[in-house]
């Protein structure tokens, strides 16, 4: 057990397993079986995993290595930037996707019409009382797209240049170190609102 511990892709991929194993436990006791709101719970699971993955990164980057960089000596600065950044990075931008993917299945397999109060908050159908919870729950998701163009469309690509992952001028890669901490901090100011609003809507309104 310890070996297969010590092994990262070993203990994913044995984790993925038995999730695969619990999903297809629920689909043969769920009282519609493998139908169309087994898939939604399916879609949701991959959508709060990948969330977590996503903002949890999204955590570390600005409570820690934001914090710390400037405190940690110049010659162990390179070990964080070429090895660590670009890791972290990675699995950053691809958790944001699938966290967005996932979401946007969810919310379709509760119908067209249901995805379209909540895109348009509750305006789709004309605001009646009852409609505020789609409203609350609408501003939530264009957070979490805003939250995902920032990473795609101004995170990723300056931090690309001011990690040196792409070849960069020293001007440059400085101007885009400035470009993507404010952009790192505006994603940290929204994800507690939309987290905020997503936890809230499902807890009151399911």
């Amino acid at each position: 057990m310890g070996k297969l511990l010590s092994n990262f892709r070993a203990t994913i991929i044995l984790s993925l397993v038995l999730a695969g194993v619990m999903i297809f436990a629920f689909g043969r006791i769920a009282p519609g079986g493998f139908d169309l709101g087994f898939w939604q719970a399916t879609f949701r699971w991959g959508h709060v995993v990948s969330g977590i993955l996503w903002i949890g990164l999204l955590y570390y980057f600005n409570f820690v290595q934001i914090r710390v960089m400037p405190n940690i000596p110049a010659e162990l600065k390179p070990a964080v930037g070429k090895h660590i950044a670009p890791e972290a990075l990675f699995w950053f931008r691809w958790a944001a996707l699938a966290t967005v993917v996932f979401g946007l299945a969810v919310m379709f397999t509760r119908g067209h019409a249901y995805a379209a109060e909540v895109l348009s908050f509750g305006f789709a159908g004309g605001l009646v009382e009852g409609d505020q919870g789609f409203t609350l729950l609408g501003v939530g998701v264009w957070l979490a797209i805003v939250m995902f163009l920032n990473v795609w469309g101004i995170i990723w690509p300056n931090q690309k240049r001011a990690l040196g992952i792409v070849p960069a001028e020293d001007d440059v890669k400085a101007k885009a170190a400035r470009i993507a901490m404010p952009g790192s901090r505006t994603n940290l100011l929204l994800s507690l609102p939309m987290l905020a609003s997503m936890a809230m809507y499902q807890t009151l309104f399911g």
